[in-house]
């Protein structure tokens, strides 16, 4: 066998050498972010403690770029390689990866046999007994955005036959490659599979979720911590997923671990197979204990969307042309009359509290304003040409855009009223006392574009401001003391740790303190269909 130190060297070598011969967007479209050595040594390792010694190996990796899995496998074999492997195969979509690891094992005994193809085009072999026991995957990380729609339906369709997973249009190319490569495995196969983490808490991992608990048995998941990202180069909080191809025994039990490194994990629980059933987000495990399951709503929480009807702010389709400076709004001579106040991001923000003018303008370091018009062409031609020349002067490019493409007419904005209440959507958490999310007191009629969430409330909280608006202050109040890990545990998190909160996430966070600034019994209010009755 050749001296597999020097060959993994010569990988590594060339995989620098490769990444840096092609585009990062042209590697982002494709999902190419190669495995680090010591990752790949770690599953490796802990795969093989899974398997019968006397058991030969019969190697897949349906994603196989230069070879670090079976790179890994090699030299956690040692000795025993030649004797312990059947075969080995590999699929790589791409020739400009394929081609130099083809010639790079092709002198390894055992051989690794790369086929330069599609992974999703191919048929899983017959019969079962010659298929993969040992399948390790690092898929391609292709957002739902690059797959084209004929793909998707392709795609959809065979991932519901291979393993009965219906997936949705926003899942990952990732989520596809584990459903199709299920009936790659052997009865009692081992995989692996190191994903986004995303999937443990979004909607469309909710197929993938529910693949792993009753469609095979799922052994553990261990989640890096989202401040050490895994690959370089790609935003994304990873996780290695173990399963084995059997149903899952009676009483089964999950091993969650978290941080450090999938040898020495930070933390680590065993969480029973019905709490994962009960448990809308994973990721609250091994750190916090199971969601209850179902109470009677009498036993609920009061949550905000209890309070408050939470909304996304503004995507208007190309914030550089709608989004102007005052300045900029009085060199061009638009109407005031069709420009509504907006606030500028986050990050222009110095103080969380704004106050505004008598135009009910907000005070702040960055005078802003939506162009906002309602109006037909027609009319804005004949009203208002100054505003019909800026229009005209971007309707070309504007319609290139998905956004403004498949709106009528195209610049019309969302109807997004100022909300007293805002949220920040994205931020980060870097120390224990840092807040990820800013709520934010808006006395202004400013809107807000989608780096915010607009907090409006429901209108029994609206009567009660209005009785008494010194409550207003104190509703902010409240929600600035929520603790962050409270509201980590309802959002999710990305590489480098960026944290994220969707509006029914943000929607579902706990608060008690609300419910008693209001003098809401949530207790006593349910009537009985569920629903709160308020007085």
């Amino acid at each position: 066998m050749n001296d597999l130190p020097a060959l993994e060297a010569i990988r590594c070598t060339q995989q620098a050498i490769l990444d840096a011969g092609k585009s990062k967007p042209a590697r982002n479209a494709l999902g190419q972010f190669a495995t680090p050595t010591a990752l790949a040594r770690d599953i490796l390792n802990h795969a093989l403690s899974l398997f019968d010694p006397k058991e030969k190996v019969r190697f897949l990796d349906p994603a196989i770029g230069t070879g670090s899995f079976f790179s890994a496998l090699l030299a956690e074999l040692g000795e025993t390689a030649s004797t312990r492997m059947a075969h080995a195969l590999g699929f790589e979509i791409d020739p400009h990866y394929g081609l130099p690891a083809q010639a790079l094992w092709a002198e390894t005994s055992p051989r690794l046999d790369i086929q330069i193809q599609d992974f999703t085009r191919q048929r899983a072999p017959t019969p079962a007994a010659s298929s993969a026991n040992l399948l390790i995957c690092n898929p391609p990380y292709v957002r739902h955005h690059h797959l084209g729609a004929d793909t998707k339906a392709r795609l959809q369709s065979l991932s519901a036959q291979a393993a009965g997973m219906a997936l949705s249009g926003l899942a990952g190319l990732y989520a596809h490659f584990m459903a199709l490569a299920h009936p790659w495995m052997a009865p009692q196969a081992v995989a692996c599979w190191l994903i986004p983490s995303e999937f443990m808490d979004v909607n469309y991992g909710r197929e993938v979720k529910r693949y792993l608990r009753e469609r095979v048995t799922l052994l553990r998941i261990h989640r890096f911590d989202p401040n050490d990202a895994q690959f370089d180069d790609a935003l994304v909080s990873s996780a290695v997923v173990w399963l084995r191809n059997a149903p899952p025994p009676p009483n089964h039990v999950v091993e969650f671990t978290e941080g450090g490194s999938h040898r020495m994990p930070r933390i680590q629980r065993n969480v029973a197979l019905n709490e994962l059933s009960d448990s809308i987000k994973w990721t609250r495990f091994p750190a916090h204990a199971a969601q209850p399951a179902l109470l009677k709503a009498t036993e609920e929480p009061p949550r905000l969307k209890d309070f408050f009807d939470i909304r996304r702010g503004i995507a208007t389709g190309d914030n550089a042309f709608f989004i102007l400076p005052a300045d900029q709004v009085i060199a061009l001579g638009l109407p005031w009359s069709q420009m509504k106040p907006i606030l500028p991001g986050p990050r222009y923000l110095s103080d969380d509290r704004i106050e505004a003018n008598s135009a009910g303008h907000p005070l702040v370091s960055r005078s802003l304003f939506l162009v906002d018009c309602r109006l037909p062409e027609s009319l804005i031609e004949a009203q208002y040409p100054s505003l019909w020349a800026y229009l005209q002067s971007g309707r070309e490019a504007m319609l290139k855009r998905y956004i403004c493409s498949h709106r009528s007419p195209w610049y019309l904005q969302e109807n997004r009223p100022p909300a007293p209440l805002l949220c920040t959507y994205m931020g980060r958490n870097d120390s224990d006392k840092a807040r990820p999310f800013r709520f934010i007191l808006n006395r202004s009629r400013a809107v807000v574009a989608n780096t915010y969430l607009n907090l409006y409330p429901k209108p029994h909280v609206a009567q009660r401001l209005a009785e008494h608006p010194e409550l207003l202050e104190a509703l902010w109040s409240a929600l600035n003391r929520l603790s962050p890990a409270h509201l980590l545990t309802e959002g999710r998190v990305y590489g480098g740790g960026l944290h994220k909160i969707e509006p029914k996430e943000l929607a579902q966070v706990a608060v008690e303190e609300i419910a008693t600034l209001l003098h809401i019994d949530m207790a006593q209010d349910y009537d009985l269909f569920g629903q709160i009755q308020y007085t």
